[in-house]
Formats: C-alpha cells, structure tokens, sequence
C-alpha cells in the first residue's frame, strides 16, 4: 500500500500534465474555449425544458433545475468514462517508449473531465439564480454526489480501457448502451411517473442515486436518506475494485496488443 502511495506522488506531476493536457486539446481553436463548458449544459436545459415541461407536461416543480442537476452527473459520467475507454489506446506510443504507471492515463481523462463538470457547475448557479431557487446549506452536500460518480466512472472507466484495448468494437457498442443508460437514468423525468416495477428497476441504475444526492443538496432543501449514500458507496467500491483488478491483471499485456 505504502509502496502505491509513493508510486502515485512520484508521478503526481504527470497526472497533472495529461490532464492540463487533455483540457488543451478539447478546447484548442475553439473560439469560446471553456465557456463551452456553461453554455452548453445551459443550451441543452432551455431545449429539453421547452420539450419536456411544455410538449409532455411534465408536472415536476422547478423543472429547470430538477433537469439540470441530472443532466450534470449524467453528462460527466458519459464523458468521463469514454475519455477514460480510449485512454489506453490513445496514448500507444507513449506507452511503447517508457515506463508510465498506466492507471495514470484513465485516471487523467477523469479529472480533467472532472475539472469540466466543475466549470459545469456556474451554469447550475446561472439556473438556481433565474428561477429564484432557495439556497440552503444542505448544498455544500452537493460534494458526496460529485465525489461518488467520479469514483464510479474511474471503476468503470478501468474496465473500458482493459476491454477495449482487445475489443475495438466496444467503443461502438458502449455508445449504443449509454444511450440506453440515459433514458433509464430519471435526468428529464420523474421516478413516479413510471410503473412501479419499471421504478424499481430505474432504482437499481447507480447513477439515479448520484442523481438524487444532488437534487436533495440543490433543490429539496433537506438531506438525502443514507440509504442513497450507503447504496452509492457500495456501486464505487465494488466498480473500483473490479476495475482495478481487471486493469492490474491485464496491463502488462497491453503493450503486445497496441
């Protein structure tokens, strides 16, 4: 353990060029650059508000918000984990000339789509001062959510990286399964509406409770149940886990198959 610690601090300033890196590249001759990073979550709430909340009727209190906080978590975690898949692959030829602890490069895509989500967050406040959202101080728990989905997509995001590496064909189906993920995760809709057996199901989505956990910080004004948090910590350390054990028994392979 001691021995994974001092590996990780020795290479901390890597990690910081990848993501530094990776940022770069997302926004280079972009002419808004990070501002992208606002609008965009704040383009896609004043359409899907207009579409959910007037076509379909939905009958959810302060909408905007409501839709918000999913659009967030989910967004992230969708970005985060296809960084993390291709992290592997895209960086062959740096793999091929030195020795990098190779966790570094999904763990990097992680962050800096971490750092995005954070930015992502002035378009929540944008949305919270608009409407006239009460602000108490249950949002400072908004921090359990975060750090709960960026465990979960680093877990996820190992595997990808394994699989994907033998796989190609798996960055094509994972998009086709996001899509499903999407609308089986309530970002637009709320879980009363549904069936209950098709509720319950929704329920078992990990990423719901990630979701959950922001609304009660933003927009229920009381704290979350612990079952929320007990259920999402479980999801973390067994996707973690998992994660790291696929990646660690696989990795030394990786460079014979890139």
């Amino acid at each position: 353990m001691n021995s994974t610690i001092e590996n990780f601090k020795k290479y901390k300033p890597l990690l910081f060029e990848l993501v530094s890196r990776d940022l770069k590249t997302k926004y280079r001759r972009s002419v808004l650059g990070v501002l992208w990073t606002v609008l965009n979550p704040l383009g896609m709430m004043l359409v899907m508000t207009v579409v959910f909340s007037t076509v379909f009727r939905q009958n959810i209190e302060n909408f905007p918000v409501y839709l918000m906080c999913g659009q967030l978590i989910f967004n992230f975690f969708n970005e985060a984990s296809n960084m993390a898949m291709t992290s592997i692959l895209g960086n062959a030829s740096l793999i091929k000339k030195v020795y990098v602890p190779k966790y570094l490069f999904p763990l990097s895509r992680v962050c800096s789509s971490l750092v995005n989500m954070l930015t992502s967050f002035i378009a929540l406040i944008i949305v919270i001062i608009v409407t006239r959202t009460p602000v108490t101080w249950t949002i400072i728990t908004a921090v359990f959510p975060v750090l709960y989905v960026s465990a979960f997509a680093f877990g996820v995001g190992l595997i990808l990286a394994t699989v994907v590496v033998t796989f190609r064909d798996l960055q094509h189906l994972y998009g086709v399964l996001i899509t499903a993920w999407t609308y089986l995760t309530p970002i637009f809709y709320p879980i009363s509406m549904l069936p209950e057996s098709i509720g319950h199901l929704i329920k078992l989505n990990p990423i719901t409770s990630f979701v959950e956990l922001l609304r009660y910080a933003v927009l229920y004004d009381s704290l979350a149940p612990l079952k929320y948090h007990a259920y999402s910590i479980a999801w973390c350390v067994l996707v973690v886990g998992l994660g790291l054990y696929i990646f660690n028994k696989k990795q030394d392979n990786f460079i014979l198959k890139l």
